[in-house]
């Protein structure tokens, strides 16, 4: 054996379509067309070539056979914080889907800035990806408009391109339910960032179902961090310390104000209770565990990929904006619905 093959099964060196072709005893042609399967080659050859593939560990260079035949099997995702555990759920989703068909991720964290989506959307393009997942910011999606490729919109919506998304409305309004069914007469709504478009139409379902109610409604701003939520959450009880119930953003920012409720010696569900958005997987693991709206991230995510696959394929879709159920998940930061003090 010469010394490259043996740094090649060693791992130093990554096999070449050369090296599968003198390993197989065949022409660089001959492995080209069993890769990629054009063209014929007998059934024996086949063999020897996989054999060898497999044996050298030999893997294409995706990027540069895309840019020779035009095509490739790559798709870019474009999430807004990788930071927060909803996202990555939802790129499972997507991933799993599309590893069924052979397709790859290239993924990129955009932090809901606009100038680092459209340089992502670029390096898509520069990677001559087959179609897109994107969940943008309503403006970035314009730069959709005029692109050659599928794109579908993950937790976005926009008119002229499919999405999937849930339904953030019925979970603004289930949030409110909970808590006026179960006895919080002062509650503060944490808002979360405006121009985003979910969480604020989950915030303005939610105060609509309050103010309906009559009962005491604050409002208070925050990031959707654990440092926007810490903060918000410490002024929140300086201003309105009969609050005896919250409906936050999102998990990140009910697990904050879960770690001040404690720290303060509030009884929580008895003096007050919590709802989170989300239902990410550490929620069940606060003490106690959070009760909160969930959004199914993981199957939000596979159906974008099914909706992308299928329009790479040229398939009709028979529904352009699918939108998920949400519900409610309760733990033991709400208090009984029989329970009322």
């Amino acid at each position: 054996m010469c010394k490259r093959l043996h740094k090649i099964i060693e791992g130093d060196i990554l096999a070449t379509i050369r090296d599968v072709a003198k390993e197989a005893g065949v022409s660089v042609a001959t492995v080209s067309r069993v890769m990629n399967g054009s063209g014929y080659a007998h059934e024996d050859t086949k063999k020897v070539v996989m054999a060898a593939v497999e044996k050298l560990n030999y893997k294409p260079n995706e990027v540069a056979r895309s840019l020779y035949k035009r095509k490739s099997k790559l798709v870019g995702l474009i999430l807004p914080d990788i930071t927060n555990p909803f996202f990555p759920e939802m790129a499972r989703g997507v991933e799993d889907y599309l590893q069924q068909f052979g397709y790859r991720l290239i993924f990129g964290n955009s932090d809901e800035k606009r100038d680092k989506e459209i340089e992502y959307i670029d390096t898509f393009l520069q990677n001559n990806v087959v179609g897109m997942i994107a969940s943008t910011s309503e403006e970035a999606n314009e730069n959709f408009d005029n692109l050659d490729i599928p794109v579908v919109l993950l937790d976005r919506t926009a008119e002229k391109l499919p999405a999937v998304y849930s339904d953030q409305k019925t979970g603004g309004k289930l949030a409110a339910r909970v808590l006026l069914d179960r006895g919080s007469t002062n509650i503060v709504l944490i808002r979360g960032p405006v121009e985003i478009k979910p969480v604020y139409e989950r915030y303005m379902a939610a105060y609509e179902e309050l103010k309906q109610a009559k009962v005491n409604v604050q409002v208070m701003d925050s990031s959707l961090t654990l440092q926007g939520g810490q903060t918000c959450v410490k002024q929140l009880f300086e201003q309105y310390p009969e609050t005896d119930g919250i409906i936050a953003c999102n998990d990140i920012v009910a697990a904050a104000a879960l770690q001040e409720i404690l720290k303060r010696g509030i009884r929580i569900p008895e003096d007050i209770q919590l709802i989170g958005y989300d239902d990410i997987a550490f929620t069940a693991l606060l003490h106690p565990p959070l009760s909160t709206i969930r959004q199914p991230a993981y199957e939000m995510g596979a159906q974008a990929a099914e909706m992308l696959i299928k329009r790479i394929n040229q398939e009709k879709l028979e529904v352009t904006h699918e939108k998920l159920p949400v519900s409610f998940v309760e733990r033991q930061t709400t208090r009984r619905k029989a329970e009322k003090t």
